[in-house]
C-alpha cells in the first residue's frame, strides 16, 4: 500500500501551464483530473510551489484552488505540513457508493422520461465503445469511458446539480480505485455488465432500468470494497 508521503513534484511534470482566464477553476480542474487518473494518489502531498511553477502562475490562485477542493473533500490540509490528496478508508468508499447508487437511480428514472432517440443512440455507442476497449484490454481508457456512460445518464436527466455531484463522486471513486492499483474486474466482463442497462433503456422500461442499474452498481461496490480491504490489509 502507498506510504502516503509522496511529494507531487518529486517525479516528472504533472501539470500543464494555465492558459484560461479563470485560473482557480482551471487549476482545480487539473488537480481533479490528476487525482482521477491516478497521477496524484491518496496521501500524496500537493505543493503550492510545484503547481505554481508547472502551471506558470502565482501561488495565490493555487492556494485558492486547493482550498476549494478541500471544501469538496478531495484535498485535506494539515497545519505546517501543507495540502494532501484525501486518503479514503473502506467506510468512506462504502458511503460514496451508497450515495452514487441513490443518485444514479433517481437520474435514470428522470432520464427515461426525457430521452429521445439521439440520446439512446449516444448511450448505445458508448456501450459499443466499452466493448471495443474491453476487447483491446485498454483498461484505463475503459474506466474513463465507463464513467462517461453513467455521466450521460445523469446529463439526460436534466439536472445540472446531479451532474456536478456525480463528477465529484466519480473522482473520489477513481481515486480509490487508483489506490487499489488494479481493475476490479475483467475488462470484457465490465463491458458486458452494461448490456442489460442499454437493453432496458432501449425498451424504455423504467422499472427494469432501476433493477439492472442497481445490480450493476452494487456489484461494482462489492468488488471494489473487497479489493480495497485486501490492499489495505496487505
Amino acid at each position: 500500500m502507498p506510504s502516503g508521503k509522496t511529494d507531487a513534484g518529486a517525479a516528472k511534470r504533472t501539470f500543464r501551464a494555465v492558459r484560461l482566464d479563470d485560473l482557480v477553476t482551471e487549476i482545480a480542474g487539473q488537480v481533479v483530473e490528476a487525482i482521477g487518473d491516478g497521477r496524484l494518489k491518496p496521501g500524496d502531498k500537493v505543493t503550492e510551489l510545484t503547481l505554481s511553477r508547472e502551471m506558470g502562475t502565482s501561488r495565490a490562485p493555487v492556494r485558492e484552488a486547493l482550498r476549494r477542493l478541500e471544501s469538496q473533500g478531495l484535498i485535506v490540509s494539515h497545519p505546517r505540513r501543507g495540502f494532501f490528496v484525501h486518503a479514503y478508508d473502506t467506510q468512506e468508499l462504502e458511503n460514496i457508493y451508497d450515495l452514487r447508487i441513490c443518485l444514479e437511480l433517481h437520474a435514470a428514472q428522470n432520464a427515461i422520461e426525457r430521452m429521445g432517440e439521439d440520446d439512446v443512440a449516444r448511450l448505445r455507442e458508448q456501450v459499443a465503445l466499452l466493448h471495443e476497449l474491453g476487447a483491446a484490454n485498454a483498461a484505463q481508457e475503459q474506466v474513463a469511458a465507463d464513467y462517461a456512460f453513467h455521466r450521460m445518464l445523469c446529463e439526460i436527466a436534466g439536472n445540472e446539480r446531479i451532474v456536478r455531484l456525480f463528477d465529484t463522486l466519480a473522482t473520489e471513486l477513481r481515486a480509490g480505485i487508483a489506490l487499489i492499483g488494479v481493475l476490479y474486474d475483467d475488462p470484457v466482463r465490465i463491458a458486458q455488465t452494461h448490456d442489460p442497462i442499454i437493453e432496458a433503456i432501449e425498451a424504455r422500461d423504467a422499472a427494469m432500468l432501476r433493477e439492472v442499474l442497481h445490480d450493476h452498481l452494487s456489484d461494482a461496490r462489492t468488488q471494489v470494497i473487497r479489493l480495497f480491504r485486501k490492499t489495505s490489509e496487505s
